[in-house]
């Protein structure tokens, strides 16, 4: 009966898994789609040596039983040339093919770079113009910038379908990750620095995305909804960004930084100029200074010891700027 029910809860439990929409492998952007040819070949690769081994194990397990008598078994043997040359060449072949694969694929999906197509079938129109997303991983929920269009939102982002994205990546406080399984790899965020992704949307729907990397308490919350749309439900979208958000400026994006969970949809409908910047070199608020500008001081040989007022390039201390008011 233990056994049975054994048997019945392992059925149960691949009917239930196969309900479950394995994205990685079901992708629906361009460079999700290669992503998973690679991992397919590269597991078909691999199989050619994991399905021997194991049938190997299997063949040798039941000839050389107790019970055979037959099979013929020589303490004394030590080599067999033809046996290294499965157990060590074939493998290394495969590991060559694997290598070179890696490596063109690996150049070839580079983030950094932009796309060379829009999807296998389809090249990139020549009229065409990467749609800029400016990103920014909050404690503990996500700011997108949409430098274009003059607006911001949290926790949402859409973009339009079969057109090019270029996602610049930032964090404003400890290092995260963006990732949205479906459209591309995930890329880490990491404050005071920027990072970028290259990437485009084949079709429309709502999927998730979420940070990938564990970044304190509410990192299990800081999930967004990723919608891709039409060009004119995308400007349909823009439009209702513009009517019903606020103005993004300095001083609500530093009540927007505070640490907090489960934030619901924001919408603004305009950014000042510079916001993204200044959240890259931390320096949001007026009295900080900028640290490209620390960066470029340093360059023409320093302010010296006395030249600089060093109070203002403290970042850590949580909002230290507040305790000289």
């Amino acid at each position: 009966m233990t056994k049975n029910m054994k048997f019945v809860a392992l059925f149960f439990s691949i009917l239930i898994l196969s309900g479950f929409d394995f994205v990685v492998m079901n992708p629906y952007g361009d460079v999700a789609s290669q992503q998973a040819g690679l991992i397919y070949i590269s597991v078909a690769l691999m199989l050619l040596i994991v399905v021997p081994v194991f049938f190997s194990i299997l063949f040798f397990a039941w000839r050389y039983r107790a019970t055979n008598k037959k099979a013929h078994y020589d303490p004394a043997w030590y080599h067999s040339t033809r046996l290294e040359f499965f157990v060590w060449l074939i493998p290394l072949i495969i590991i060559g093919c694997l290598a070179a694969i890696t490596w063109e694929a690996t150049h070839r999906m580079d983030p950094y770079a932009p796309l060379e197509r829009i999807s296998e079938n389809k090249s990139i129109p020549k009229n065409s113009k990467s749609l800029i997303v400016e990103v920014v991983a909050l404690d503990w929920k996500w700011l997108f910038l949409f430098p274009e269009q003059k607006i911001a939102v949290v926790n949402e982002l859409v973009v339009p379908v079969d057109r090019p994205l270029e996602f610049r990546i930032t964090a404003s406080s400890v290092m995260n990750s963006f990732y949205i399984p479906g459209l591309a790899g995930q890329i880490y965020a990491m404050p005071g620095m920027e990072t970028k992704l290259h990437a485009v949307m084949n079709r429309e729907g709502a999927y998730s995305g979420f940070s990938a990397n564990y970044s304190g308490k509410g990192f299990s919350h800081m999930r967004f909804t990723f919608h891709g749309k039409s060009e004119k439900g995308f400007d349909d979208w823009v439009a209702k960004v513009k009517r019903q958000g606020n103005c993004l400026d300095r001083q609500r994006y530093l009540v927007l930084e505070k640490p907090s969970e489960k934030d619901p949809v924001i919408y603004f409908s305009s950014v000042e100029s510079g916001l993204y910047s200044a959240i890259m070199n931390f320096c949001v608020h007026p009295n900080k200074i900028c640290m490209d500008e620390v960066m470029r001081i340093n360059a023409m040989g320093g302010g010296g010891m006395k030249g600089i007022d060093r109070r203002f390039l403290v970042y850590d201390e949580d909002y230290a700027w507040e305790k000289q008011r």
